[in-house]
């Protein structure tokens, strides 16, 4: 029977073994390494197949968290994703968490804001960040999701990029000593827009404390292959974003749209996820109800849940 590493190096802890191992007698002095991402220590020593968990974020709501709940609960949706807005409504985190459990929904994932650009404010960004992951902690969610900074007309630099990842990972590795982890997303109008920046950006980054968080519409958006990105980034991947796109006639070209109502291949990606034997959450997102569609928030998660389940087989 396959187990976990993790569990191994607890049965050998258990049994006496550890003593014996060089440094062991030292732990009691103190911490010789800084704190680390341990979390591929979960997964089973063979690889398994495809295992995919289906959330939903409750932007589509605008801030009405609470009817997002009752919809996506009742729809069957196991797990969510909310904004940082979320502090304010809830300034208790456990009220939160019991609000949550009462729906029967996982917190996946919370949405932190920007990582900006500017140095001046790269200390009290930090203490932000790290101060939703304690709250993040404390409602019983699991990721911290960080977005690039953003500056209009600008042409980001080497320098940026590596700044950027560096930040992120400082960001990750103080989220990392509250059990959170953190994940970077790729985003249109941002520094991590293009293929490029997302790679220049991770590569800038401690992978033990910036893993990708991958939203398949952006990259799609922003010049790129989500299948070929699932492939590349295999396991440094923590959670993605299903989400659609297609082109508009508006300042930006494009819209997101409902889960099958785009240009995203949606069948590439779900092969793509099984090649690496992809084990964890996959958020539906959708911005805004699209422009003209006469519909709720609510029944565009249903459209997307239909597409899920009828079209590419996938179980919500």
């Amino acid at each position: 029977m396959a187990i976990s590493r993790r569990e191994f190096l607890a049965r050998l802890a258990a049994s006496g073994a550890v003593a014996a191992l060089p440094g062991y007698a030292h732990a009691g002095a103190g911490a010789l390494y800084p704190p680390m991402d341990l979390s591929s220590f979960d997964h089973p020593l063979h690889h398994g197949g495809l295992d995919l968990k289906i959330g939903y974020s409750s932007i589509t709501w605008n801030e009405h968290d609470r009817q997002a709940m009752e919809d996506l609960a009742s729809l069957g949706y196991p797990g969510i994703q909310i904004r940082s807005n979320v502090l304010k409504v809830f300034p208790d985190p456990h009220e939160l968490r019991d609000l949550l459990a009462q729906h029967h929904l996982k917190f996946v994932a919370l949405s932190s804001g920007n990582a900006t650009l500017d140095r001046a404010a790269r200390q009290s960004t930090i203490e932000t960040h790290v101060q939703h992951a304690i709250y993040l902690r404390d409602a019983g969610g699991s990721y911290l999701q960080l977005v690039g900074g953003s500056v209009p007309g600008a042409n980001y630099s080497a320098a940026d990029y590596k700044y950027e990842g560096e930040l992120m990972a400082e960001i990750g590795k103080h989220a990392a000593e509250h059990g959170i982890r953190t994940g970077f997303h790729n985003h249109m109008g941002t520094i991590g827009q293009t293929p490029e920046a997302v790679d220049a950006i991770l590569a800038a980054a401690d992978a033990n404390y910036l893993k990708l968080e991958l939203d398949v519409a952006h990259y799609l958006q922003g010049g790129g292959d989500p299948a070929s990105a699932i492939h590349k980034y295999g396991q440094r991947i923590l959670f993605l974003h299903l989400k659609d796109v297609k082109s508009a006639e508006n300042k930006n070209g494009y819209e997101f749209v409902e889960l099958g109502q785009g240009r995203v291949d949606f069948p590439a990606i779900l092969d793509a996820l099984r090649a690496i034997h992809f084990r964890g959450w996959a958020i539906v997102e959708l911005d805004r109800v699209p422009a003209g569609a006469d519909r709720t928030p609510k029944e565009s998660a249903e459209m997307s849940k239909n597409y899920l389940e009828q079209k590419l087989g996938v179980h919500v």
